[in-house]
């Protein structure tokens, strides 16, 4: 409690020192009648690292109180009614670099192959998804505690200990019992890493890397729901073939006939190649024309890493897809 209380004084201290550091500059600047430099402004000149900082500060406060004056200009002549131009937010995903898979609307092509691949008799109906759930050898109590709320949000769910089975044998077994799909968890230092799919009985097989996790109990104000009501899927920005076959992976996962009672609703959102699920209830207000989320949980975020033709092979797999740290070196380039 004393270092914690000495690390809090310590950094009101610093605040407080910043504070007049900036007030003293502010002073000096208007008794002088200094403007606030520019931007773009080079301060290479000034030797004194301490005071080269203070000006950058300074510039960056002024770039700061233009925008808001821009900003608020543009409100106060749209509240007269007056046409403003507002121009598109440059963001990285508007930056894409140019892919040559990414499918298009409508495409004739592509439509034909998901017709003839695994997953299309689930789309059709004519198959309802069972799903095996496992972990690695001796799982942590975080993990079970993950897994009794992962249970509750994909429907027809049964989870089995892993004792000291093979993947590969848990898979045999999972698909002479009539399951679709395994799903293997593990953790490292009781921590949630990844999470292998492998869908049944001839692939392909996913590895997802698992990061940023939050059960639903540890939501503040998070809302229950009724487990037998089968969820809405929403699957969002897979615009690529890669990323066309793992969506229709992750969505084989759920049966395809939601149960709209329930107001529950499950999503894997795509942006930059993170996947991130949430699982909410939605709830109607004002006689329909207002609608309110609440979250479920839990939450969490996938980065693919691999795409295995067929089923489990570590050792004389095929490769779909593999990512590499150095694929990925441009921020703008995305495959999923």
């Amino acid at each position: 409690m004393v270092k914690k209380f000495r690390k809090r004084e310590n950094k009101n201290l610093t605040i407080a020192q910043n504070e007049k550091i900036r007030k003293r500059l502010r002073e000096n600047r208007e008794t002088h009648g200094l403007q606030a430099p520019k931007a773009g402004t080079s301060f290479a000149h000034i030797k004194n690292k301490h005071k080269r900082s203070q000006m950058v500060t300074l510039m960056k406060q002024e770039q700061k109180k233009q925008k808001a004056k821009v900003r608020r200009g543009r409100r106060e002549a749209e509240a007269r009614g007056e046409k403003v131009e507002r121009q598109e937010p440059r963001t990285i995903e508007k930056m894409r670099e140019a892919d040559e898979t990414i499918v298009p609307a409508e495409d004739s092509e592509v439509e034909e192959d998901e017709a003839m691949d695994e997953f299309e008799k689930y789309f059709q109906g004519g198959k309802t998804p069972k799903i095996l759930l496992t972990t690695q050898k001796r799982p942590s109590k975080k993990c079970f505690d993950f897994l009794k709320e992962l249970v509750h949000v994909i429907p027809n769910t049964f989870y089995y200990p892993r004792k000291d089975f093979a993947f590969k044998k848990i898979c045999e077994f999972a698909s002479n019992k009539d399951f679709t799909d395994v799903l293997l968890f593990h953790e490292k230092a009781k921590v949630l890493q990844g999470v292998y799919i492998c869908h049944l009985p001839k692939g392909p097989t996913s590895y997802w890397r698992m990061t940023r996790l939050k059960l639903g109990q540890e939501i503040s104000g998070g809302a229950t729901c009724n487990a037998s009501h089968n969820p809405e899927l929403i699957l969002n920005n897979f615009s690529t073939r890669l990323g066309r076959r793992l969506g229709r992976q992750l969505a084989a996962l759920f049966p395809q006939a939601p149960d709209f009672k329930g107001r529950r609703t499950v999503t894997f959102h795509n942006q930059r190649d993170f996947v991130f699920f949430r699982h909410y209830r939605y709830n109607f207000k004002d006689e329909g024309t207002k609608c309110k989320l609440q979250e479920i949980g839990p939450r969490f975020t996938l980065k693919c890493r691999y795409v295995q033709h067929g089923t489990f092979d570590a050792k004389s797999g095929e490769y779909e897809y593999v990512w590499r740290p150095d694929s990925q070196v441009s921020r703008k380039a995305m495959f999923v």
